[in-house]
């Protein structure tokens, strides 16, 4: 009589260990992928390295954004230290860190290029219409194949690029006056020397 006992106990134990199984796989699962949240949440998207930094521009020609005579293509950015700044007019940021390139542009310290990324071409000429136009040449990567090359994340984004066409530096978002300070215009200084 006993033996039957146990007989009969084995099935209940069995789905005891199933309903403990099936109650703690989602909870592992949770935890599991709040761990790669928390981890992801903690990262720097500033801090992405780009895989073009110390390599040449990619190759490129875009045409100009309408209203503007001169487009941009990779042998613009040789024989001196530019940088390319890739801005829409939709992009709120862009138009926070838009005066610190007019200023910039208007001191003469460093070239700057416009990139127009993903941009209607009417919206783009009337933005620069309305914000100032700091850029020497401004090309229309109205599909975001030249973005994508460059190896863009979203706008804004700003490359530093010497005088042999190497991109050496990317900032990914809005540049500061703390960035500038800080970051680039003693890079520029640096490899204009």
């Amino acid at each position: 009589m006993a033996q039957s006992d146990n007989t009969a106990d084995a099935p209940a134990k069995v789905n005891a260990a199933r309903r403990l199984v099936l109650a703690t796989v989602p909870l592992a699962v949770a935890a599991v992928i709040g761990l790669f949240l928390y981890r992801g949440l903690s990262l720097d998207p500033g801090q992405i390295p780009s895989a073009l930094i110390n390599k040449p521009a990619p190759d490129f020609s875009l045409s100009a954004v309408q209203g503007r005579e001169l487009g941009l293509d990779t042998e613009d950015l040789k024989g001196e230290v530019s940088l390319v700044n890739v801005f829409a007019s939709w992009c709120v940021a862009c138009r926070a860190e838009h005066p610190l390139f007019t200023e910039l542009g208007r001191q003469g310290v460093v070239t700057i290029h416009g990139l127009n990324y993903k941009d209607r071409p009417k919206d783009a000429a009337e933005w620069l219409d309305r914000y100032g136009d700091p850029y020497t040449r401004t090309g229309a990567d109205v599909d975001g194949r030249v973005g994508i090359e460059f190896g863009v994340y979203g706008v804004p984004e700003t490359f530093v690029v010497d005088k042999n066409g190497v991109i050496v530096e990317k900032i990914i978002g809005p540049v500061t006056p703390h960035i500038l300070k800080e970051k680039l215009l003693p890079l520029i200084a640096e490899l204009k020397r």
